[in-house]
């Protein structure tokens, strides 16, 4: 298969002619600095204390796989951004994502699997990893990896937890030693849903038993055209919320010994994100607003205060970034909580303007009359509404 190529269809103006009414925070640290004076760090919001939704991609890295994970690369923020709008009985469960990748030679393992990033809210790491995957010839295991996954990761007990498997690939389900009938029963018994994405005609994937595979699992089976080029359309909200997603990487205070590692981390992966389409940095700008996903408490101040509130009064002077050192504890309490009001404020910037952004794609796919073929991330956007609703989710 060929790499995948990014396509990038121009929307239309808008109707009336003139540009929407949209603007984006300036930064005023003078006006800032009045609104905290007696502040303190603010409040997380609420989140839900009793379930998650996991979900782990288990992507078939073999030769011919280049363009599923040119697709998984392109949507991976789409997928984030449909899971936190997931609630469950009005909160918005904490959201953890797990990559692993099969089917390729250059894994030392028997059965040529990977856990490339265990289930987690770091989710500039799993961007980095995806993007850091290479395809290379190999022998396909669906059962093995899915074992793996089912078992080895850290599957949230609570019942009311959404847990989900996604594998794709394109090769038979039941290739390999461990059946799979066996593994994902056994993980739907745990309540861990296995739902399968083949990369070829339909019939190929129900003869490749692909859809037994997530009839057994309790999921969806899907097939897709991994070589489909992704289709974005351009919004006269993706230019603000990109200007958006500058103010809010300056809200940011990294800590730590190797705080300043991931705070490049994440401009690393804005780059990342914007190289596959300036609509796919919009994407990941309005996941990192999403505080149920977009957590990073092990190397953000701000976030870490949230989190515990005495952690400003015992952290190191060293482990502080040089603008911070020698300032008083209620100085450097202060600064934090300057970032933390001006994150809220972008955050809820961001949120407005992806609601008018989402309306207008959905008026311009209405327009289209929904004729794209399902791509990865369309196949697992679906499934995951349809089985959030069936387990007591709204959106």
């Amino acid at each position: 298969m060929t790499t995948l190529k990014i396509l990038a269809i121009a929307a239309a103006f808008l109707n009336s002619g003139t540009n929407p009414a949209i603007s984006c925070l300036k930064s005023d640290p003078k006006n800032a600095e009045l609104t905290v004076q007696n502040a303190s760090v603010l409040p997380v919001d609420a989140l839900s204390k009793d379930n998650k939704i996991q979900v782990a991609l288990l992507l078939d890295t073999s030769n011919s796989m280049d363009g599923l994970i040119e697709q998984a690369k392109s949507r991976l923020w789409n997928i984030v951004n449909t899971l936190t709008t997931l609630k469950y009985n009005g909160q918005t469960p904490q959201v953890e994502i797990a990559l692993y990748e099969y089917g390729n030679d250059g894994i030392r393992d028997e059965n040529y699997i990977r856990q490339v990033t265990p289930l987690t809210q770091d989710l500039d790491l799993v961007s980095e990893k995806l993007f850091a995957l290479r395809t290379n010839g190999g022998s396909e295991y669906c059962g093995a990896v899915i074992r793996d996954a089912s078992t080895n990761l850290n599957w949230d007990g609570n019942e009311k937890s959404m847990k989900l498997i996604y594998i794709a690939g394109n090769e038979p389900f039941n290739q390999g030693k461990i059946d799979y009938k066996d593994v994902v029963s056994k993980a739907k018994n745990k309540n861990i849903y296995t739902n399968t994405i083949y990369c070829g005609s339909r019939e190929e994937g129900i003869q490749g038993l692909w859809q037994n595979g997530a009839t057994t699992g309790g999921g969806k089976y899907f097939n897709i055209d991994s070589d489909k080029k992704v289709i974005y359309i351009e919004t006269p909200y993706d230019i603000r919320i990109s200007e958006c997603n500058a103010q809010l990487n300056t809200t940011y205070i990294y800590y730590g010994n190797h705080g300043s590692e991931y705070r490049l981390k994440q401009i690393t992966q804005d780059k990342n994100a914007e190289m596959q389409s300036a609509s796919n940095l919009v994407e990941r700008t309005i996941a990192k607003s999403k505080k149920n996903a977009y957590k990073n408490e092990h190397w953000d101040l701000i976030d870490r205060a949230e989190k515990d509130a005495d952690f400003i009064t015992t952290v190191k002077e060293e482990e502080l970034p040089v603008e911070l050192r020698g300032k008083s504890k209620a100085e450097v309490k202060k600064a934090v909580a300057v970032k933390s009001a001006a994150r809220k404020k972008i955050q809820k910037e961001i949120e407005e303007l992806s609601k008018k952004r989402q309306e207008y794609i959905d008026n311009e796919m209405k327009k289209r009359g929904n004729t794209d073929a399902d791509d990865l991330g369309k196949a697992i956007e679906k499934s995951i509404l349809e089985l959030a609703k069936k387990n007591g989710y709204s959106s």
